[in-house]
């Protein structure tokens, strides 16, 4: 699964719309305006090196900056944890990238390299926390040894910390920030909402490229959190975004209902195990202590009964904490959404959250 995103969201980020929105839609910097946008071209696999070449899931594009060129290279992150040390792995690859440029004699009039801007794309659950600058990463040294640390910075860009800092606005029609709130959605109504706005915003025949790599990013990597395997097949033969939308829309209005019933039928199958598994038990003991025949008999009778109540009691309650918990891993709603359909308390539901966090 990991892959299957790593290379749809490659795709994504290979549009140069995806990247004009990027630039302008969340870096605050002066120099963005004087960036030729309608210039940006992609640098070919052909242009680096296997070294490169090696890291398959980034992108590396470039734009007029007056008559030279400055480099964008974007490092996609998928993953869970933070890594502490991606400001030297950012700080390598732009020196391989540097390299190549020498060697393609790619330099600005004056000879010196052209700028180069590092992003970071991050979409991890948890906020970020390493230094974004190499020289952080480095011990000062006694004396002037501090001065020859490297110092080399990159521009982090944190989906998730993004999302629920901006207020997202459908006028600016900015495709990158479609994205990060389709990655961090909170309920299906909202992916229904923002698929919407894709379909009306990518309606020319230009972005009919950029309209099929949504969908396979879509297939790919949030469907497999709102349905069953089983259930992805008849998703599989779309090929337009207005048709996913459509049978989105359709669906979603299903699934919390749906959640819901598979938890309570798996609550109520772990509570007739557990009833039989407690009666038997409880009436065995019982009819051992009383040493009569009728006492066993009435032990293991009012001990199957007992734990079948119990069994079903217990298994209603197991069951409301398995539909939350299929919630909190399968989908991105919030805790009183949550709280709401699978008919427990909202400090549950977080204590919940907590726990499947810690075992992650």
């Amino acid at each position: 699964m990991k892959n299957q995103h790593d290379q749809s969201y490659k795709l994504l980020f290979s549009e140069p719309r995806v990247i004009r929105d990027l630039l302008t839609g969340f870096i605050g910097e002066d120099w963005i305006e004087k960036l030729d946008l309608d210039s940006l071209e992609r640098v070919s696999g052909s242009f680096v090196t296997d070294d490169l070449r090696d890291r398959e899931n980034d992108v590396i594009w470039r734009a007029r900056f007056g008559d030279e060129w400055c480099y964008v290279y974007l490092l996609l992150e998928f993953q869970s944890t933070v890594d502490r040390f991606m400001a030297l792995r950012t700080m390598t690859y732009v020196g391989l990238l540097y390299q190549d440029l020498v060697k393609q004699k790619q330099l600005t009039r004056s000879g010196k390299l052209p700028p180069v801007l590092p992003i970071v794309l991050y979409n991890g659950e948890r906020r970020w926390s390493a230094p974004v600058n190499v020289r952080d990463l480095i011990q000062a040294g006694p004396g002037s040894l501090a001065q020859y640390r490297p110092d080399l910075s990159f521009l982090l860009l944190d989906e998730g910390a993004l999302v629920a800092d901006q207020q997202f606005s459908s006028e600016a029609r900015n495709v990158v920030s479609a994205i990060f709130q389709l990655e961090h959605h909170r309920s299906p109504a909202d992916a229904v909402e923002l698929i919407g706005l894709l379909v009306k915003w990518l309606q020319t025949p230009e972005q009919a490229d950029l309209r099929r790599h949504f969908v396979i990013w879509i297939k790919r990597v949030l469907l497999p959190n709102w349905v069953s395997n089983e259930e992805q097949g008849g998703w599989q033969a779309l090929n337009e975004l207005s048709e996913v939308h459509n049978m989105l829309a359709e669906r979603a209005k299903r699934w919390p209902e749906q959640w819901k019933q598979q938890g309570l039928a798996e609550g109520r199958r772990e509570g007739r195990r557990e009833g039989r598994r407690e009666g038997r038990e409880e009436g065995r003991e019982e009819g051992r202590q009383e040493g009569r025949q009728e006492g066993r008999q009435e032990g293991r009778q009012e001990g199957r009964q007992e734990g079948r109540q119990e069994g079903r009691q217990e298994g209603r309650e197991e069951g409301k904490l398995e539909v939350a918990r299929n919630m909190i891993q399968q989908t991105s709603l919030d805790d009183q959404t949550i709280a709401q359909v699978a008919e427990i308390s909202i400090e549950l539901v977080s204590e919940l959250r907590e726990q499947i966090e810690r075992s992650s």
